[in-house]
């Protein structure tokens, strides 16, 4: 028996992280018919009744997919948040609220909902598309254990879920996770780049270096050792890798990428601050 068995969810707002969400639920036997999506689009509505899933329309009736529901996953852009919830802030009683959107503290959406507090603040990332996300999640103190237990099954069903004690880790989140699919893609482009000046086609060189970083991924995540041990294990003394590894060394790279993570933290606090206004 899940936790989610029965349990009635519904999205406020039907964007991509939404039906990353939903993909992820369905995949783990939620029935659809569970589910409901409010989204002032009607374009938006039809996808998701064709999937047979309840929809509102969020501009006649905003508290219709409140009234209800068991869970309210707040994934709308966090500019326009305030007027999205205010509108349906007095529906709320006893739901597990999730949010999703980036840079709002639990506090400012408490604000937001007339000082409602049984919220989670996640921080999802764009591989939950695929099943794969990381996601880091933090809440209030109202959260029951059963709440908790809630949240952390809605958001594994797209990929794995990781609980801070402090909200302010939560731009390390972003750092590490949040804003990191970017960082791969970036590494995997550079060496998809590199190959080709070396004579590879296109296709060669990206079918290799996606599966390389799979592979890597795959066996850090089933290996005992810590990927500086593994690293250590295939750079043999004087070859091809202790040359590249020496390269990157030499260039500070590992400088490089705490410098980046550092900066993708600082605006995670800067965009709070700014939207906490």
């Amino acid at each position: 028996m899940s936790v989610l068995d029965n349990k009635k969810i519904s999205f406020i707002g039907g964007g991509n992280m939404a039906q990353a969400l939903i993909s992820g639920l369905i995949g783990c036997g939620v029935k659809p018919e569970l589910i409901t999506v409010s989204a002032p689009s009607k374009e938006t509505r039809e996808q998701y009744d064709k999937q047979q899933m309840n929809t509102v329309d969020a501009s006649e009736d905003p508290k219709a997919a409140v009234i209800g529901a068991d869970v309210v996953v707040l994934a709308v852009k966090p500019q326009v948040m305030r007027q999205v919830i205010g509108e349906f802030a007095d529906a709320l009683d006893n739901q597990l609220v999730i949010s999703v959107a980036a840079g709002l503290s639990t506090e400012v959406l408490s604000g937001m909902l007339n000082g409602y507090r049984n919220i989670v603040r996640a921080m999802p990332n764009t591989p939950s598309m695929i099943q794969m996300g990381a996601t880091g999640l933090y809440g209030t103190e109202n959260i029951s254990a059963e709440q908790k237990q809630l949240a952390t099954a809605v958001m594994e069903a797209s990929g794995l879920v990781m609980w801070v004690e402090n909200e302010e880790h939560m731009h390390a989140v972003t750092a590490v996770s949040g804003s990191a699919p970017a960082y791969m893609f970036y590494f995997i482009e550079s060496m998809v780049d590199r190959a080709v000046a070396l004579g590879l086609d296109q296709e060669q060189a990206l079918a290799l270096a996606l599966q390389t970083m799979m592979g890597a991924a795959k066996m850090a995540m089933n290996s005992d050792d810590l990927p500086a041990e593994l690293r250590r294990k295939v750079t043999s003394p004087n070859g091809t890798t202790q040359a590249a590894i020496e390269s990157m060394q030499h260039n500070e790279i590992g400088r490089q990428i705490g410098e980046a993570m550092q900066a993708c933290y600082d605006r995670s606090q800067a965009l709070s601050e700014e939207l906490s206004k």
